[in-house]
């Protein structure tokens, strides 16, 4: 029983790969134009290279480099969580940070192995050492470009209290990430991942606020606040 749960477990994980593999070679084939475009204007506006390398931790505790479109002037300095209306940001930056259009070059990690479409969100060093109990059973699968925890805190970068944006971040919205991202590791099939899929394409595509419930990994559209209700970080249900 326990050998054939393991070959399941081997099966899922090779059916997994497989689909990494073909969705980002075609995705990246369907997109090559739009890709172009996007570094040639990253290229004119300002001097610097086209992609950004963020150091993340990935599978087993390795270190890796997401690669993404440069938003910021070349040799700009700062804390590492950004704000909306981030002074290091060019004007192409400032657009495809709000459009997150300049996580695009990341299905390159997914094709190379790196990550996967559906996953754990790839977490800075710096935070996952202060969690490192936390994040071992996340770390024993590939990050991924999107998944609960990305879904759940779209808008992070909105709400993050600007004066102080890292105690913030690891007070209020690194515990629940976490929690998010240990439900997938324990929750995660295909049909999940296909879910996440679709409500990452309604999130780009039709700017839907998507909820996620911590316990059960469902989810759901996010009510909107009523006209003059105060906005609040995202809380997982």
């Amino acid at each position: 029983m326990i050998e054939r749960d393991r070959i399941g477990v081997r099966a899922d994980a090779l059916g997994k790969r497989l689909f990494d593999v073909s969705a980002s070679a075609l995705l990246l084939i369907v997109v090559a134009p739009f890709f172009v475009a996007l570094a040639i204007a990253v290229k004119l506006e300002s001097r610097g290279p086209v992609f950004f390398g963020s150091r993340r931790v990935g599978r087993g505790g390795r270190d890796f480099r997401v690669l993404k479109f440069r938003k910021m002037r070349d040799g700009a300095t700062g804390p590492p969580l950004t704000a909306t209306d981030d002074e290091r940001f060019t004007r192409i930056g400032r657009f495809l940070a709000r459009t997150k259009l300049d996580e695009l070059p990341q299905l390159i990690n997914v094709f190379k192995g790196d990550m996967s479409l559906v996953g754990p969100r790839p977490e800075d060093p710096e935070f996952v050492e202060l969690c490192r109990v936390d994040f071992a059973t996340i770390l024993t699968v590939r990050p991924g470009i999107t998944g609960l925890s990305q879904l759940a805190f779209a808008k992070e970068s909105e709400l993050l209290d600007p004066a102080r944006r890292i105690e913030d971040y690891v007070g209020r919205f690194l515990p629940q990430k976490i929690a998010l991202d240990r439900a997938y590791v324990a929750r995660r099939t295909l049909a999940l991942d296909l879910k996440i899929l679709a409500w990452t394409a309604a999130a780009v595509i039709v700017r839907q606020d998507v909820a996620v419930n911590r316990k059960t990994a469902a989810l759901t559209a996010r009510r909107r606040p009523a006209r003059g209700e105060l906005g609040t970080a995202p809380v997982a249900q």
